[in-house]
């Protein structure tokens, strides 16, 4: 089973675009504080992925594929 790694690399992005390409102000919030926050949780979110892929797979038990199973020597 692979890492889903695609929805906290999109947060990322938009964290980071936030953060540190756009100036526009809005009243009462800091639109770069936002950025970085979205980058954060979105870092987090990936390194958790991560660590949850590899211990599915090293847990995961490996069998032999049917048709060796099946044969007579």
């Amino acid at each position: 089973m692979a890492a889903d790694a695609g929805p906290p690399l999109v947060l990322m992005a938009l964290g980071l675009v936030l953060w540190l390409a756009v100036t526009a102000t809005v009243a009462g919030i800091s639109i770069q504080t936002v950025g970085m926050i979205l980058f954060i949780v979105g870092a987090i979110w990936l390194v958790v992925e991560l660590i949850q892929s590899r211990s599915v797979t090293r847990d995961r038990v490996v069998e032999e594929p049917v048709a060796y199973r099946d044969r007579r020597i």
